[in-house]
């Protein structure tokens, strides 16, 4: 369990409130609108927003906004994948209405959130995403770990790609004796607190240090954004690195040990483990927030995932602003939001009933 991050419980989600039911409010000065907002055509919708945050979401962003603009004609959306860090750093300070987070609000951000949204804030899930563990080796492509191998390696402790614990999980492979270059994210990120989730929970101790946005050293390589880190990593002869699945490709690629076998990253499998995820038990009544299992034997399952999130106020002092991200966010959780994104990023759909209980929590903005 992730001991950095408060604790949380859910209310079961009421039926699911269509996108075309929500009422739009008025311009950007806030005046109030009688029109209604539809998902397809005639919107009443108007005005800017401007958000950022997890760059696991950047590419299923780009679509939602193209689909909601198409729908929406006089609104214009940005979305600025800076990182989870930065994203809710932004939101907490009033710059962003919205931030996408790879991981749920830890203590350290929960009280500023709250603050700042004078209640509670929303948190839903929106996107699912296997991380990949993926390494730059000419002439190899796959490889098989453990998650104590992937801790040694990481930690430091393992330091030569034919390390007798890399050979022997990988009979016939030819190793060669360069260096293994680890690469983490400099930035504060959702995708390193998963990853050292993983790795503190499945590593049989070798993993000493805690789940946390901050990678816990300055050692190895380092990366701003998930982009950074694919750019070291690809420029690192010998490198390893944590990326999530949709954004990896062109790298070698770890299949980690779940039971007795070894399973490659795999949305739906990344989606079954979220699926056998219990939600956290101190939860306010509008999170749907989780505690991944990373520690599952069954091999239909892939235990480094991030579920990324997006956050939001429950109240909004500008009618124009809340009609804009109530609509908005109502979409991308909505299940033609996600069969979209998914489609366009190659992470997982939610499934219908966590679609309908994201859409019952938005569906109390105002």
């Amino acid at each position: 369990m992730n001991t950095t991050l408060v604790r949380r419980v859910v209310l079961p989600g009421v039926a699911a409130l269509a996108l075309a039911s929500l009422v739009a409010c008025g311009d950007n000065n806030g005046s109030p609108s009688s029109k209604q907002s539809s998902g397809n055509s005639g919107s009443s919708l108007s005005g800017t927003i401007s958000a950022g945050g997890s760059s696991a979401q950047g590419v299923a962003q780009t679509q939602w906004i193209r689909d909601f603009q198409s729908a929406h004609s006089g609104v214009t959306v940005t979305y600025n994948p800076v990182g989870s860090g930065s994203g809710v750093t932004s939101f907490t300070s009033g710059a962003y209405p919205f931030a996408g987070s790879d991981a749920f609000l830890s203590s350290d951000q929960y009280g500023p959130a709250k603050q700042h949204c004078g209640a509670d804030p929303i948190e839903v899930p929106d996107y699912i995403d296997p991380v990949a563990v993926a390494f730059n080796l000419p002439g190899i492509s796959k490889l098989n770990m453990s998650g104590k191998v992937i801790a040694e390696i990481f930690n430091g402790t393992i330091t030569k790609w034919n390390d007798p614990a890399i050979a022997h999980l990988n009979p016939g492979v030819k190793l060669p004796s360069t260096t293994i270059q680890p690469v983490h994210r400099s930035d504060d990120s959702g995708t390193t607190d998963n990853f050292t989730d993983y790795l503190s929970q499945a590593s049989d101790g070798a993993w000493k240090s805690p789940a946390s946005e901050t990678w816990p050293t300055t050692k190895g390589l380092n990366g701003d954004g998930t982009s950074g880190v694919v750019t070291a990593a690809k420029g690192a002869t010998g490198s390893i690195a944590y990326i999530d699945a949709s954004q990896a490709g062109g790298f070698g690629i770890v299949s980690v040990q779940v039971g007795s076998k070894f399973v490659a990253p795999d949305a739906a499998k990344a989606a079954n483990d979220l699926a056998a995820s219990k939600l956290d038990p101190t939860a306010k009544p509008d999170q749907m927030i989780y505690d991944i299992n990373r520690t599952t034997t069954d091999p239909s399952m892939y235990p480094i995932l991030l579920t990324s999130y997006l956050v939001a106020c429950q109240h909004y002092g500008n009618a124009n602003t809340a009609a804009l991200v109530k609509s908005y966010l109502s979409y991308i959780v909505s299940q033609a939001g996600q069969q979209s994104g998914s489609q366009a990023s190659g992470a997982a759909p939610l499934t219908p009933a966590l679609s309908q209980k994201a859409t019952a929590i938005l569906s109390k903005i105002s």
